[in-house]
C-alpha cells in the first residue's frame, strides 16, 4: 500500500546529500538520471538540485511530476509527486543549477520479499575533492533552508 510521507526510519537516513534515481518524462517517454543533490526537508518535502540546462529540468518545465528511487539499510522506495522549481539558480557556484521541491503524493516501498539493500549507494567523488565537496556544501545548505 502506498503511502503519502516518508517514513520515519527513511526520513533520517535522506536528511543529508542522497545518492538517487531520478525519472522524469518529456512526450510521454520516461528519462532516469543519476542525482546526488537530494535530501529530504520533512516527511512531506524532497528537495534535489540539478543542472539547470539538463534534460530532467526541462522535463520537470514540461511536466512538473516525478519520481526519485532512493536506496539505503533496508529500504528501496520510490517518491513521487508535482515538483517546482523553488531557487532559479544557487549564488556561489561556478555553474547554473537550480533547486527543486517535490512534494511528496505517494510513497512506494520496492523490496519484494526475500530481498535486502545493504546500504546506500556507495559514492565518492573525483578529481578536485575539495572543491567538489565545497559544491556539495553549498547545494546541502540550499536544500535544507
Amino acid at each position: 500500500m502506498a503511502e503519502r510521507k516518508i517514513p520515519d526510519n527513511v526520513f533520517q537516513e535522506i536528511k543529508e546529500l542522497t545518492p538517487s534515481v531520478l525519472a522524469t518524462s518529456s512526450d510521454n517517454k520516461p528519462y532516469t538520471t543519476f542525482i546526488t543533490w537530494l535530501a529530504a526537508k520533512d516527511k512531506k518535502t524532497v528537495r534535489f538540485a540539478l543542472s539547470k540546462d539538463s534534460v530532467s529540468t526541462d522535463n520537470l518545465k514540461k511536466n512538473p511530476y516525478a519520481s526519485v528511487e532512493v536506496f539505503g539499510e533496508g529500504f528501496a522506495l520510490s517518491i513521487s509527486g508535482p515538483v517546482k522549481i523553488i531557487v532559479d539558480e544557487i549564488e556561489n557556484l561556478p555553474f547554473p543549477v537550480s533547486v527543486f521541491e517535490m512534494e511528496v503524493e505517494k510513497v512506494v516501498d520496492n523490496l519484494f520479499p526475500g530481498a535486502l539493500i545493504a546500504g546506500k549507494i556507495p559514492f565518492e567523488h573525483t578529481g578536485d575533492t575539495v572543491q567538489a565537496q565545497e559544491f556539495d556544501r553549498v547545494v546541502l545548505e540550499e536544500l535544507t533552508r
